[in-house]
């Protein structure tokens, strides 16, 4: 992990989104980084051990600002509803905000060896763990069924965030991301839901 951070820092971690989303992760070298961050080359080595490190640690901090931030925005929710709704909007907008990015984390991040990916399982614990959260409340709130398994539904909330960005970037993002929010916490608030016996 890098062991210093500051505005170079920030600059580099910027410019490293920049080069790995237009060159790929393997293409992207270190010298292109340097030059995108406007710093020597000798500088990056100051914060990051490698390619690898930079890689890790851009997830790192983009990962930890947004769960920081989503963490503070479920404060303010009402109700788990709004809770869910909340989590599935900033997820889409985030990405949507910031084309780079998303490349990076749906595309080139899957292309990382086994060790890098533990690296970065670690990291999105944190994400997942906001998610089951929602969940447990809302079981224990009766909104949410007490058949849902937790495991499996922050697993769905994630896959589906996760597989509808993909798409996205795989169709050159041309189309709005951000529109698909409601669609997707409708179709995750039906699936949770406690349903009125009928009978």
């Amino acid at each position: 992990m890098a062991t210093k951070k500051g505005p170079k820092y920030d600059q580099i971690i910027d410019a490293a989104v920049t080069i790995i989303a237009q060159n790929g992760y393997h293409q992207a070298q270190v010298s292109k980084i340097a030059k995108e961050a406007g710093v020597a080359d000798g500088t990056i080595y100051l914060y990051f051990k490698n390619k690898e490190d930079i890689l890790i640690s851009l997830f790192e901090e983009k990962m930890g600002t947004f769960v920081d931030h989503i963490r503070s925005k479920l404060m303010e929710a009402n109700t788990i509803e709004e809770q869910l709704q909340f989590l599935v909007e900033m997820h889409l907008k985030q990405l949507a905000a910031d084309k780079n990015l998303a490349v990076v984390t749906q595309l080139e991040l899957r292309q990382s060896n086994y060790k890098l990916r533990q690296r970065i399982n670690e990291v999105l614990k944190e994400y997942l763990s906001v998610m089951e959260s929602i969940i447990e409340k809302g079981k224990a709130s009766n909104v949410f069924s007490q058949d849902v398994n937790d495991k499996l539904a922050r697993q769905m909330i994630f896959g589906t965030l996760d597989e509808v960005t993909t798409n996205w970037v795989m169709k050159d993002c041309k189309y709005d991301l951000e529109s698909l929010s409601k669609p997707v916490f409708d179709m995750l608030l039906q699936g949770f839901k406690l349903r009125e016996d009928v009978s």
